[in-house]
């Protein structure tokens, strides 16, 4: 018998697939910046034991149907809504994500993109870049305070505790709603529960970070951006359909909303010509809430632990459930 065959769906640094090139036949799509073609993945998976996957790679009973071999898909990353996990059940292949190394990090990501929202620190870099500092005056690119206002968290798992505690260091009120109360975020960060309607309607920055399900696909729609301040600032660095980002152009342009960062879209890449990245009220960033060089192998290292227990008839160190 060969050695079981592992693909990786980008090109990742020699020395974190070294493990696996010891053990395994190891192929990897020769591509860092492109996402491998359907067809291609779709070949490579029928004579695969281990995949490591991207979010923009779907897993679904297409593709697990006709892969007999397949024991295991490792998803760089902790969201896993490009993985149909109950189909994978079915054909018995095991699921795993990278949780709790993600989570700092991300959190930094989503407060700075709050900052750089609120300060218009994009405008403020390609006005200074573009020569149009001619003098100062009291208003130039005036944003607003962070300090002592009131932020909105929507989704209080591990990354909403984290944001939750950078911003009690800026004195801002903690609001969260979640699917269940967080009693833990409650007590440390003096985080008040509250309604969906009653955070849209009380929060100065509204901040999602809840995972994409049937439940939260649209969550903010025209009916809830409606419900906000006229002067509050979203932020999604959560998942980009759980935004209905039509509504969302609409509250920017009539000014029912102030401003949005976005650090995910309904469709990624997104275009360049997209309504919402023409807005300069809107600091848009390329899906990079993870991305340090510190996290991304830390990500790359726990798909790789996986893979290899799973491979050698061991627990996975972070299953999906």
């Amino acid at each position: 018998m060969g050695r079981p065959y592992v693909f990786i769906t980008r090109e990742l640094p020699d020395d974190v697939v070294a493990p696996l090139c010891d053990k395994y036949h190891v192929n990897m799509w020769p591509h860092e910046d492109i996402a491998v073609p359907r067809d291609v993945l779709l070949e490579e998976a029928s004579k695969a034991e281990a995949l490591i996957t991207m979010l923009s790679d779907r897993i679904d009973e297409e593709l697990l149907k006709q892969s007999p071999k397949l024991r295991v898909v490792a998803n760089v990353a902790v969201g896993y809504d490009n993985i149909d996990v109950e189909a994978a059940k079915t054909y018995g292949v095991i699921v795993c994500n990278t949780p709790d190394v993600l989570t700092e990090t991300t959190a930094d990501l989503t407060f700075a993109l709050l900052l750089a929202t609120a300060r218009r620190l994009i405008e403020a870099a390609e006005f200074v870049k573009g020569g149009k500092w001619k003098s100062w005056s009291p208003l130039l690119l005036a944003g607003t305070d962070v300090h002592h206002k009131t932020i909105g968290i929507v989704g209080m798992g591990k990354i909403g505790q984290a944001v939750a505690h950078r911003a009690k260091g800026f004195h801002m009120r903690v609001l969260y709603y979640n699917r269940s109360r967080n009693i833990e975020a409650e007590k440390t960060l003096d985080a008040t529960y509250c309604s969906f309607d009653e955070l849209l309607r009380r929060s100065d920055f509204v901040v999602c970070l809840a995972p994409l399900t049937n439940e939260t696909y649209q969550l903010f729609n025209r009916a809830a951006f409606a419900k906000m301040k006229s002067s509050a600032i979203f932020i999604n660095a959560g998942r980009g359909a759980i935004v209905d980002e039509e509504a969302l152009y609409d509250a920017l342009i009539h000014r029912r909303i102030a401003g949005a960062g976005l650090d995910v879209f309904a469709q990624e890449p997104i275009r360049s010509d997209h309504p919402l990245l023409q807005l300069p009220n809107v600091v848009a960033l390329p899906h990079i809430g993870s991305a340090t060089k510190e996290t991304r192998y830390a990500m790359m290292h726990v798909c790789c632990r996986n893979v290899m227990a799973v491979l050698e008839g061991k627990e996975p160190y972070t299953p999906v459930r």
